[in-house]
């Protein structure tokens, strides 16, 4: 009797639990729908023109532009994170502004670019950032890329080589040491992805969720892992309002599925790229470069700079020493 009064207690418990988490479940899902505005108000103040770019493949693609100066454009185009935006970019758009004509995009999916519900791939995002050369820019030009956008301009530049000056890479992905694959796995891993990503885009939960996500807190600590000394306020701020805007949920529910990576990037597009290619690489958490020295080693277009004591956002804490590098870089390959 004893123990039956025990079971039916611990029945309850766990109905009781049960029954509590998803009443908080349903509470968030209501609280996010009526009380956050998802509408914020985006404000990066640039001495710069502002504009939109009607892509064929990508649809919409915010710019920010100065044209003035003779010398070879140069296109900066922000790397893919949940809170990512032209935001990211910023310190080397007001460096260079005053020397050569500079463009910086937001990606398809992030900041004011179109944020429609659609199936966001790798090919997608290389073929924005070729568009917005042929169409908007018109003639080759340099490119800067920040961490895995490194995988979508060389799929770009390997397809069509004639619309690259150059590439510098600030701490691209896809060069950690290869681990071994079967096709038989690779099939399986894509079908957890297609699984995965139905999940996170079910309508009831997906911005709720999101709303976690993107939450001030964990912005700030994303940022703050990446910065050795102060991380920019402005610079939070920005990034928090960049993910709340209408759509702003829907292509990073796709990279957290993780079909936003290029799968064997490096033997696919790193090592086929004739472009001249500088990577610039520091202490970012989780971003491995074991297999840089080798891409240097036997490819003669590639070069390397290492950034000491910053942590994945170089150019906001060494922009003397880094922008020095690429004015060298650059000088030898206007």
């Amino acid at each position: 009797m004893n123990k039956d009064k025990k079971s039916n207690g611990v029945s309850w418990g766990a109905l009781s639990l049960v029954t509590a988490l998803t009443a908080a479940k349903l509470g968030w899902i209501l609280y996010s729908k009526r009380y956050i505005d998802h509408n914020a108000k985006l404000n990066i103040i640039l001495d710069a023109e502002q504009h939109t770019f009607d892509s064929h493949t990508a649809g919409k693609i915010n710019f920010f532009v100065n044209p003035d100066g003779n010398r070879t454009p140069v296109l900066l185009v922000h790397g893919l994170h949940l809170y990512a935006g032209l935001h990211d970019m910023l310190p080397i758009f007001d460096s260079f502004r005053t020397v050569c004509p500079i463009y910086a995009i937001d990606l398809p999916g992030f900041g004011r670019s179109q944020k429609s519900d659609r199936p966001y791939r790798p090919s997608m995002y290389a073929a924005a950032i070729s568009d917005f050369i042929k169409g908007q820019i018109g003639k080759p030009c340099h490119v800067v890329c920040l961490g895995n956008a490194s995988e979508y301009v060389s799929m770009a530049a390997v397809n069509q080589p004639e619309l690259f000056k150059s590439i510098i890479m600030i701490n691209p992905s896809g060069l950690q040491m290869p681990s071994p694959t079967s096709l038989k796995g690779a099939s399986r891993m894509e079908k957890l992805q297609d699984i995965f990503l139905s999940w996170l885009k079910v309508p009831l939960w997906s911005l709720p969720l999101y709303d976690i996500i993107a939450s001030r807190p964990r912005i700030a600590s994303y940022y703050h892992e990446r910065f050795c000394y102060q991380t920019s306020g402005e610079l939070i701020d920005l990034a928090y309002t960049s993910t709340h805007q209408a759509g702003a949920h829907f292509a990073p529910m796709v990279l957290l599925s993780g079909k936003l990576k290029v799968p064997a990037v490096r033997e696919r597009f790193y090592e086929k790229l004739t472009v001249p290619t500088l990577a610039v690489y520091d202490n970012e958490p989780g971003r491995s470069f074991d297999m840089l020295p080798q891409m240097v080693r036997e490819n003669e277009n590639w070069q390397a700079f290492r950034s000491r004591n910053t942590k994945g956002m170089p150019h906001f804490e060494k922009p003397g020493e880094l922008f020095r590098q690429f004015d060298l870089f650059w000088e030898k390959h206007a």
